[in-house]
């Protein structure tokens, strides 16, 4: 999740993002880039503005020695249209890429490497050789929307992000794709509005998407392309954040500039709250879809991103460099179990 503009963040954090399976985040801050492990919160690494610039974009390989970066802020060292992938061993930069535009996005699997653009997406086979597959022509895609599903044994080995056509997304199949091939995309057409957050399980059998009302989040089949679960973050209009799903797919998470977190059952729906109102069919979709099993307010009221932890647990990290870990059960009850702040207050010198 990178900072909205209008958001200025007095700790310097320009952007957050959890790795592949959730057990480490990324903090990419105007003095650099910093590690962390979720469970126990703990600082992994800690690259300062000498060696990296600001850095807007950090990607790591799961909790490999690769870690993908991209430039900007106020004091990049580097350009906003290259990605750089640093080895932490070696402890330097093993390969730099350059586009025709602005880097808004990238994603690293085992085997591939995807970097997103205003409105195209390149895919490259990773980390060695790095070679270009394809390219893939989006709509305008300002926020860089696009996931990957992380394990190359998965059931599904799947590219989403934005169709052609207002609200749509699109699937292509990674498992088949050689230099100047892939397999053609799939489109799902999830919502009437623009995309605003979009989510794919581990198994690559399941995708999340969100518009930019907010309001309600839609769970799709990827093999036979159709609409699972409807689940209703709220009735007002809201910026969301973040989409995760657990890493058994039983539960899936959001985060909106509401300041709450929401938690949703896939896998037992019933376990879903439902309005009170919901066998009066006059009323219509707004009472049919599902509400959030659980949900929690975030003191601070701040941006974060949410992940699921061990035990029925959820993780928030927020922009304010705080840590929360709330733990949830069937009745709904969300009760939190830890708060840490895992970013001090940075010195003006560090800017």
């Amino acid at each position: 999740m990178k900072l909205p503009s209008n958001m200025a963040n007095w700790r310097g954090i320009i952007s957050l993002r959890f790795n592949q399976d959730q057990g480490c985040f990324t903090c990419c801050m105007e003095n650099g880039l910093r590690i962390y492990n979720v469970e126990p919160l703990v600082e992994k690494a800690h690259y300062d503005a000498e060696l990296v610039g600001s850095v807007v974009h950090g990607e790591m390989l799961f909790r490999t020695n690769l870690i993908a970066i991209v430039a900007g802020g106020t004091r990049p060292k580097f350009a906003e249209n290259t990605v750089l992938v640093y080895d932490a061993i070696s402890k330097k930069f093993v390969m730099e890429l350059t586009f025709t535009s602005p880097v808004l996005a990238v994603r690293l699997r085992r085997d591939k490497m995807v970097v997103a653009l205003i409105n195209q997406i390149h895919v490259f086979s990773f980390p060695t050789p790095t070679q270009k597959l394809f390219t893939l022509e989006t709509r305008q895609n300002h926020q860089g929307l696009c996931e990957v599903s992380p394990l190359t044994s998965c059931e599904k080995q799947l590219l989403i992000f934005p169709g052609h056509k207002i609200g749509s997304v699109q699937l292509v199949d990674l498992s088949s794709t050689e230099a100047g091939m892939s397999s053609a995309p799939v489109t799902i057409n999830a919502h009437q509005g623009e995309l605003a957050c979009l989510a794919v399980n581990q198994q690559g059998t399941m995708v999340a998407t969100a518009s930019n009302k907010g309001t309600l989040i839609r769970v799709w089949d990827t093999t036979k392309r159709i609409l699972l679960i409807e689940l209703r973050r709220g009735s007002d209009a809201a910026t969301l954040y973040c989409l995760n799903f657990s890493r058994d797919s039983e539960f899936l998470c959001c985060s909106s500039d509401k300041g709450t977190v929401h938690i949703f059952a896939l896998k037992d729906p019933h376990l879903n709250r439902r309005s009170t109102f919901s066998k009066m069919g006059f009323l219509g979709n707004y009472v049919e879809s599902q509400w959030a099993l659980a949900n929690f307010t975030l003191p601070p009221e701040c941006a974060c991103i949410c992940a699921f932890g061990s035990r029925n647990s959820v993780i928030a990290i927020c922009l304010d460099g705080t840590f929360h870990k709330y733990v949830f059960n069937a009745d709904g009850n969300c009760n939190r179990e830890a708060f840490d702040v895992f970013l001090d207050v940075c010195d003006d010198d560090d800017y």
